[in-house]
C-alpha cells in the first residue's frame, strides 16, 4: 500500500523538532521502564551466578516496556513511538563496536573470535566473556530489547 502523502514532506522545522523531542522522550521512557524492572528485580537480591533471574529479567526487559509503549501510545496517539526501535538498533551497534575493541587477555574469552566475543558478552546467561565487567547482558541486550519492546507495544496500540 502506498501512502497518499510522504510523511517527511511538508514539515516545518518546528514539526521536525517536536518529533525529535518526542523520539527522545519515548526512548528515555523505555529506558526508565527497564530501570524500574532492574530495580524491582534487585530488591529480591538474586544470585548473580544463577541464570534464572537473568532469563526472567530478559523477558521482563521486553514485556514491561512493551506494555508501557502500548499504554502511552494509546493515550498520546503518537506515531513517533513506533520508531524507538531504531535507537535500540543504533545503541546495540555502538556497543558491539565497543566490545570488539576491548582487549582480551587471560580469562573466559582469551581466544574468542568476533562472533563468539559478542555472543558470550551479550547473549550468554552463564559462562560469559568476562568483558564489560559482566554488564554485557544489561548494556548490550536489555537496553536494546527494552527499546524494541517499547516500539512493538506502540505499534500494537496504533494498529488500525
Amino acid at each position: 500500500m502506498v501512502n497518499a502523502r510522504d510523511i517527511s514532506q511538508d514539515k516545518t522545522i518546528g514539526d521536525l523538532g517536536r518529533e525529535a523531542i518526542w523520539f527522545l522522550s519515548h526512548t528515555v521512557v523505555a529506558v526508565v521502564l527497564l530501570a524500574i524492572v532492574i530495580g524491582v528485580m534487585s530488591l529480591n537480591h538474586p544470585d548473580p551466578d544463577s541464570p534464572a533471574p537473568k532469563q526472567l529479567a530478559t523477558v521482563l526487559a521486553f514485556l514491561v516496556p512493551m506494555i508501557g509503549g502500548l499504554l502511552l501510545a494509546r493515550i498520546h496517539r503518537n506515531a513517533v513511538a513506533t520508531y524507538v526501535w531504531i535507537s535500540g538498533l543504533v545503541f546495540f551497534s555502538l556497543i558491539c563496536v565497543r566490545v570488539l575493541d576491548l582487549p582480551t587477555g587471560n580469562g573466559l574469552c582469551e581466544n574468542c573470535g568476533a562472533i563468539e566475543k559478542l555472543w558470550r558478552t551479550f547473549f550468554t546467561f552463564s559462562h560469559g566473556s568476562g568483558l564489560m565487567s559482566g554488564d554485557g547482558l544489561l548494556v548490550g541486550a536489555w537496553i536494546p530489547l527494552s527499546l524494541i519492546g517499547y516500539a512493538v507495544g506502540a505499534r500494537l496500540a496504533l494498529k488500525p
